[in-house]
C-alpha cells in the first residue's frame, strides 16, 4: 500500500493532473473577477473551488504519509503546505482577508513545475548578493537626489521639492519611463548643462548597477547548471566503478571455476 502510493504521487501522471488544475485553478479566478460571469457562474467557480482544494488537501495529505518528518524538513513541502492550509481557513469571523490571499495557490506552479522551481532557487541563493548592489543603489540614489533637490527644487518642485520627490524622480528616469521629454529636457530649457547631471546618472543606474543584479542572477543559474552536470559525472563514475567491479567478481569467478574443472578427476587438460 505504501509503496503504490508513493509510485501514484510521484508518477508524471499525477504531477501533471496537479499542474493541470492549478492553471484551470487560475483561469476560474480570473473569470470570477468578471462580474457577469460570477453572476452566472458563480455556483460553479464555487463547487470547483471546493473540488480543487479538496485534491490538494488530499495531495498534502498522502506526502505527508508518504515521508512522515522528512515532509516537514523540506522547503517547498512547507511551502506548499502553507499555500493549502490558507486555502481551509474558513473566510469568516475576522479571517476575510485570507479569503484573498487564496490567490496564491497559483503560486504553487512554482514547486510543482522543474524548472520554476530551480529559478527561484538560484533567485533565493542570491539574495545576499543583491541586497548589497541594492544597498549600494540606494546609496548612489540618495547622493543623487540631494544633488538634485539643491540644484532642480526651486524651479520644478513637482519633481525635485523635496528628497522623496527626487527619489521617485530618479526611479522614473532610471527605467527610462518618459525621462527625456517627459523630465530631461523641460529641465535642459531652464537648465542647459543639466545632461552633465542625468546622463551619468543612467548610465550608472540602469546599464551598470542594475545591470549587475542579471549578472549575478545568470551566475547562480551557471552554477546550478554546473553543479547537476557534476552529480550527474559522479553518478554515471560511480556506475563505471560499480560495473567495473562486477566485471571483476565474474572474471575471479570464471577463473574459480576453471581451477577446479582442471583440478577435478574429470577435468580437461590444455
Amino acid at each position: 500500500m505504501y509503496h503504490s502510493i508513493k509510485k501514484f504521487i510521484e508518477s508524471s501522471t499525477f504531477q501533471n493532473f496537479i499542474i493541470s488544475l492549478i492553471i484551470l485553478n487560475g483561469i476560474t479566478m480570473g473569470l470570477e473577477t468578471s462580474k457577469q460571469m460570477a453572476a452566472n457562474y458563480g455556483s460553479f467557480f464555487k463547487w470547483f473551488n471546493i473540488f480543487v482544494i479538496s485534491i490538494f488537501t488530499i495531495e498534502v495529505s498522502l506526502r505527508i504519509y508518504i515521508h512522515r518528518s522528512a515532509f516537514f524538513k523540506d522547503a517547498w513541502s512547507l511551502f506548499d503546505f502553507f499555500i493549502v492550509a490558507i486555502s481551509l481557513v474558513p473566510a469568516s469571523a475576522g479571517f476575510e482577508i485570507l479569503r484573498f490571499l487564496r490567490v496564491l495557490r497559483l503560486l504553487r506552479l512554482v514547486s510543482v513545475v522543474p524548472q520554476m522551481r530551480k529559478i527561484t532557487t538560484a533567485l533565493v541563493t542570491v539574495i545576499p548578493g543583491i541586497a548589497s548592489i541594492g544597498g549600494l543603489l540606494t546609496l548612489f540614489f540618495y547622493i543623487f537626489a540631494i544633488m538634485s533637490t539643491q540644484l532642480f527644487g526651486d524651479t520644478f518642485p513637482q519633481w525635485f521639492g523635496t528628497l522623496g520627490e527626487s527619489f521617485y524622480t530618479l526611479f522614473q528616469i532610471m527605467t527610462l519611463e518618459s525621462w527625456s521629454m517627459g523630465i530631461v529636457r523641460p529641465v535642459m530649457e531652464t537648465y542647459p548643462l543639466a545632461w552633465v547631471f542625468f546622463v551619468p546618472f543612467i548610465f550608472l543606474a540602469t546599464f551598470i548597477i542594475v545591470n549587475l543584479i542579471i549578472a549575478i542572477v545568470v551566475d547562480a543559474m551557471n552554477e546550478m547548471k554546473e553543479a547537476e552536470e557534476e552529480n550527474i559525472i559522479g553518478e554515471l563514475q560511480i556506475t563505471d566503478d560499480s560495473t567495473k567491479h562486477e566485471l571483476q567478481l565474474i572474471r575471479n569467478e570464471l577463473k574459480e571455476l576453471k581451477a577446479l574443472i582442471k583440478n577435478s578427476p574429470t577435468g580437461f587438460n590444455n
